[in-house]
C-alpha cells in the first residue's frame, strides 16, 4: 500500500482531493453542527416555557380534582408536569423528583410505528440518577427573566444534565406549586445515512474527476519519462508532442529543445573527429614520402614503422567516428540468439569460444553496435587468454553478457584506465600483438549509448568483462522464431598465453 502511494501521482492527487472534501464536510459540519444546537436549544427553551405559561393559567380556571388529570394529558414524550402542596427548596431533591417523573410511561402515548411494525426510536437517552448527581450540583434556583417568564405567578428555574433539561417550579394562587420538566435531547448525528450517502456520491464523483485530471497530468510525464530514458539509450526518438496545459507543454518544448543540443553536439563531435583523422592523411602521406629518402637503412625502418602506426591510428578514429556517425535503428531482438551467432562466426574461425546457453531474452538494442562490442571483448579474450566463455544472464537490474577467461587477466588498478582510447598494456606498440588500443574504448561507447556499461572483475584466475544493459530494454510477451544454429566449439592448441594485452 505504501508503495503504491509512493510510486503513483494519481493516488497521493486523489488521496489528497477526498482528504480535503472530508476535512473541508467535517469542518462545515462542525460550524454549522455548532450553530444548529444552539438555535435546537434555543427553540426547546422557548416551547418550554411557552407550554408551562400555559398550563398555569389553565390550571388557575380549573378544579383541584381535575387539575392532575388536565396535566396528565398534556404531558408529552419528552415533558412532565406534576403538583406538589410545598415548596422544594432543594435543587437535587426536585431533579432527582424530575427523574422519576421523566421515567414514567405515558397513558396516552400512541406508538404508530408499532402498529405499522417498524420499530421507532426514542427522542432522547434515558436519564439517569447518576447523570443528576454528577452536573448541575452547585447549580441552585434562579428566577427567569421577564422575557422567558412574564407570568405575575412566581416561578423558579433550573438545568439538570448540563443544559439539556430544563425545570420550573410555579406557585399557584392557592399556594399549591406547579413543577414542568422537560428533557429533549438530539439523537441526530451528522453521519446518518442522508449525510454518509452524500459525502459518498460526492467522494465518488471527485475520485473521477481526478483520475481524469491525473491522467492528463500523467500521461505526458510517463511519455516523457520514456522517451528520456530512450535517450539515455542512444534512440533517435521523434520529438514529443508539444500539447497539453502550458507548464507540461513547457516541459515537453524543453525536452525536445535538449534533444535536438544533443543530437547536434554529438554529431558535431564526430564530425571533427572524423575531419581532424581524414585531414592527417595529407600530411603522414608527405612524410611517408620524405622518410624513403633518408639514407641510413636502420633510421629509414623505424621513421616509417612510427609512419605507419600513425597511419593506423588515424584510420582507426576514423572508423570510430564513422561509427558514431552512423545511427542505427533500435531493433527488438533475441539476445541469446545474437551473442551464440558471434560465438558461432569466432569457432568459425578457429578462436576457441564455448558460448552457454540459457533462458530466452528478448531486448531492444541495436543490434551492429552490440554486436561489435560483443566481438571485440570475445576477441581480446581470446587473444591473451587462449580461450573464452560467454554467457547472457538476467538480473534484478538488467541484463548482463558476461565473457569470461582463464588468462594472466589485467592489474585490478587498470581496469577503468583500460578502456581509454588508445590505451595498451602492450608496450611494444606493435599493432600486430596490441591493436591501437581502440577496441575497449569502442565496446563501452556501444555500451554506454544503450544506457549500460562494462565493468571488468577479477575470475580467479583470468577476467570477467560484463556488458551490463538496463532492464528497460526488456521485452515481455513477444513471439521470436528462435533461429537454429550449429554450436561448434573448436578447441585450438595453442602456445603459452601471452601476457596481457588490451587493443
Amino acid at each position: 500500500m505504501i508503495y503504491w502511494w509512493k510510486r503513483s501521482l494519481a493516488a497521493q492527487f486523489i488521496c489528497f482531493t477526498l482528504l480535503a472534501l472530508v476535512v473541508a464536510q467535517a469542518i462545515t459540519f462542525l460550524v454549522s453542527w455548532d450553530e444548529r444546537s444552539k438555535a435546537l436549544h434555543a427553540a426547546i427553551k422557548s416551547e418550554f416555557f411557552s407550554r408551562s405559561a400555559t398550563i398555569t393559567r389553565l390550571m388557575e380556571t380549573l378544579q383541584p380534582e381535575v387539575r392532575q388529570s388536565v396535566l396528565s394529558s398534556s404531558e408529552t414524550s419528552y415533558s412532565r408536569f406534576w403538583l406538589s402542596d410545598r415548596d422544594e427548596t432543594d435543587p437535587l431533591a426536585w431533579r432527582r423528583r424530575a427523574v422519576t417523573e421523566l421515567s414514567r410511561p405515558l397513558d396516552n402515548f400512541v406508538d404508530l410505528g408499532r402498529s405499522y411494525g417498524i420499530e421507532t426510536r426514542p427522542v432522547g437517552r434515558k436519564i439517569s440518577d447518576r447523570d443528576i448527581t454528577a452536573s448541575n450540583v452547585d447549580e441552585s434556583w434562579i428566577k427567569p427573566t421577564s422575557v422567558l417568564w412574564s407570568q405575575p405567578q412566581e416561578a423558579k428555574f433550573l438545568y439538570f444534565d448540563g443544559r439539556s433539561g430544563y425545570g420550573l417550579a410555579v406557585k399557584i394562587d392557592d399556594g399549591v406549586w406547579l413543577n414542568c420538566a422537560s428533557y429533549k435531547l438530539d439523537t441526530s448525528f451528522w453521519w446518518n445515512s442522508k449525510s454518509l450517502t452524500s459525502l459518498a456520491i460526492t467522494a465518488f464523483v471527485l475520485s473521477l474527476i481526478g483520475i481524469f485530471i491525473a491522467r492528463r497530468i500523467t500521461r505526458p510525464l510517463r511519455r516523457l519519462a520514456a522517451s528520456a530514458e530512450a535517450l539515455g539509450r542512444g534512440e533517435n526518438l521523434p520529438a514529443l508532442p508539444e500539447e497539453g496545459p502550458s507548464d507540461v507543454k513547457a516541459t515537453a518544448v524543453a525536452f525536445n529543445r535538449m534533444q535536438r543540443r544533443l543530437h547536434r553536439f554529438v554529431e558535431d563531435r564526430t564530425r571533427m573527429l572524423a575531419a581532424i583523422g581524414h585531414d592527417l592523411r595529407t600530411p603522414l602521406t608527405s612524410l611517408r614520402l620524405r622518410a624513403e629518402f633518408v639514407k641510413e637503412p636502420e633510421v629509414r625502418a623505424k621513421m616509417i614503422s612510427t609512419i605507419d602506426e600513425m597511419q593506423a591510428m588515424t584510420e582507426a578514429a576514423i572508423a570510430f567516428a564513422r561509427g558514431e556517425a552512423n545511427v542505427e535503428d533500435t531493433r527488438t531482438i533475441e539476445l541469446q540468439a545474437l551473442v551464440g551467432s558471434i560465438c558461432d562466426d569466432l569457432s568459425d574461425i578457429g578462436h576457441p569460444i564455448e558460448f552457454v546457453d540459457g533462458p530466452r531474452t528478448t531486448y531492444r538494442c541495436r543490434p551492429d553496435g552490440l554486436r561489435r562490442a560483443v566481438r571485440n571483448l570475445a576477441e581480446n579474450a581470446v587473444r591473451y587468454a587462449g580461450h573464452a566463455k560467454v554467457c547472457v544472464r538476467q538480473g534484478p537490474s538488467g541484463v548482463d553478457i558476461v565473457i569470461e577467461d582463464k588468462g594472466p587477466g589485467v592489474p585490478e588498478a587498470m581496469w577503468e584506465q583500460v578502456f581509454a582510447p588508445f590505451f595498451r598494456l602492450e608496450t611494444s606498440r606493435n599493432r600486430d600483438t596490441g591493436g591501437v588500443g581502440l577496441g575497449l574504448s569502442i565496446a563501452r561507447a556501444v555500451a554506454r549509448q544503450h544506457g549500460g556499461d562494462i565493468v571488468l572483475a577479477s575470475n580467479e584466475p583470468g577476467l570477467r568483462a560484463i556488458i551490463s544493459l538496463p532492464k528497460e530494454g526488456l521485452v515481455h510477451n513477444v513471439n521470436f522464431v528462435q533461429p537454429t544454429r550449429g554450436r561448434r566449439f573448436r578447441v585450438t592448441l595453442r602456445s603459452k598465453p601471452e601476457k596481457a594485452k588490451v587493443g
